[in-house]
């Protein structure tokens, strides 16, 4: 017996995932169906990939503002960055549809261009279709997250997505939002478009996963190296527009019961997060409530066990390589469910890179963390390394930064590490592999033959070692 899947938002990493894994069931039939023009995916287009494009950018003057053996500053073109981004993406992007139209040449899937919505349970209308499903997976990503904030529907604002078309800024600007997203952006605009930028954080300091010292230091290094007023402990009250076309934020500060202040600026930037894009989907014709834990960790939907929620849709961890795992296990579990098997739940180590500091200084955590160790009562040793206990970072003109490493002091395992210094994100993969295979701190290779920037790991290894024996 045939099994009919529909899946919407199959130009998305969750989607594509999906499809590719299903396709190769026999028996088995695919609907795909995405109405993205010209389609490629939210990360691809608007997200991880055209991001690092133009940060790139602003990482190259940034570097040598800061390098005292080159003379002047060059000016950042940025029309030249947006165009050789747009040239790079679209390739990208074509990539991916390609990926999509070779699916839909097999006999046994179908693509439809067009916008989906339920029209039932398992019914879904595109245009003045309806089809039937067996298994419905809905993929269809995320979308900004535009806070419930009083004046907010009588301003303007410039969303992340917005910069990474932006050939021109003004001259000051005001942000909301300083988590992954306003780390990565914040930075460009400082560097690239020269912007004086206000921020505004809700807490002591930015980067809410990290121990505090990887915290105090991000905040430092935005403040000194890229010279952005960040507001700590502030939080927003309402947003007006200026006579000039600018934009006023009223902003209370250190509490409830703090002071209150003003902030203008030329331009609103809105880097407050994102949320599931499940609007306009006809979910009030299903079962299905969108709220905390509507989805399971099998990707299962809470409410209809035939209908399966993926990668950003469904609220969990909106990462690139989160979807595509998602993507997998979901096609997994449907043919589980259909063979009436338990489902498989989904389990990844903490993985995340934030490229901060233009890229200079990225931040990445492997694994678990100090805070959520001493929290547990668990038994660890921490070891934290100055990225200047190495010179090799102060030949490279990126002196600052910081990395950690935490081991169980019983049997040596490496549990987590992370990392806020130059070549951070490239080390991840390496300490991907080490905290998964589970592997003594102890049988780490010691092995930095020349000065490169993973002596800082070499550092760390050793000294937890010593410290274990």
């Amino acid at each position: 017996m045939t099994t009919h899947v529909v899946i919407i938002g199959a130009y998305g990493s969750a989607g594509v995932a999906v499809a590719q894994k299903l396709a190769d069931e026999k028996d088995v039939t695919l609907t795909l169906i995405d109405d993205g023009e010209p389609g490629g995916g939210l990360c691809i287009l608007k997200g991880c990939m055209p991001s690092k494009e133009i940060l790139s950018a602003g990482e190259h003057r940034f570097q040598a503002r800061h390098d005292h053996r080159i003379e002047g500053v060059p000016d950042v073109d940025l029309e030249s960055v947006v165009a050789t981004k747009d040239d790079h993406i679209g390739n990208f992007a074509e990539h991916r549809r390609a990926a999509v139209r070779e699916l839909a040449d097999r006999e046994n899937v179908e693509f439809v261009h067009r916008t989906a919505r339920f029209v039932d349970d398992h019914t879904v209308a595109v245009g003045d279709r309806e089809i039937e499903a067996d298994y419905v997976v809905v993929a269809t990503g995320s979308s900004v997250n535009v806070p419930d904030l009083n004046g907010m529907d009588e301003v303007d604002y410039t969303t992340s997505a917005d910069v990474l078309d932006a050939t021109e800024f003004p001259d000051s600007g005001v942000v909301m939002g300083f988590g992954y997203v306003g780390l990565e952006m914040v930075p460009y605009l400082s560097e690239a478009a020269e912007m004086d930028l206000t921020v505004i954080e809700h807490d002591d300091y930015p980067l809410d996963e990290a121990d505090e010292e990887f915290r105090a230091a991000m905040l430092d290094i935005y403040r000194e190296e890229f010279d952005v007023d960040v507001l700590t402990d502030t939080y927003e009250q309402s947003v007006e527009p200026t006579d000039d076309g600018g934009v006023r934020l009223h902003v209370e500060r250190g509490g409830s019961d703090g002071r209150r202040e003003t902030v203008e600026a030329d331009e609103l930037f809105l880097f407050t997060g994102r949320r599931p894009t499940v609007d306009g989907l006809g979910l009030e014709n299903t079962p299905l409530e969108p709220e905390h834990g509507w989805v399971g960790d099998t990707m299962q939907a809470r409410d209809d066990d035939r209908i399966f929620v993926a990668g950003d849709a469904n609220g969990h961890e909106p990462i690139l390589h989160v979807a595509k795992e998602q993507g997998f296990l979901t096609a997994e579990n449907v043919l589980r469910h259909r063979e009436g098997e338990q489902l498989k739940p989904y389990r990844n180590t903490h993985h995340h890179v934030i490229f901060s500091g233009l890229g200079v200084y990225p931040f990445a955590r492997v694994g678990t963390s100090e805070e959520v160790l001493a929290a547990e009562d668990r038994d660890y040793v921490a070891v934290t390394r100055e990225a200047s206990d190495d010179g090799v970072f102060a030949t490279k003109a990126v002196p600052r930064g910081l990395a950690k490493l935490v081991v169980d002091a019983d049997d040596g395992t490496v549990l987590g590490y992370q990392g806020l210094h130059y070549h951070a994100d490239a080390m991840a993969k390496t300490m991907q592999v080490i905290v998964e295979t589970g592997m003594d701190v102890r049988e780490v290779p010691d092995r930095a033959y020349h000065p490169t920037t993973p002596e800082i790991l070499d550092g760390l290894v050793r000294e937890a070692s010593e410290r274990l024996d």
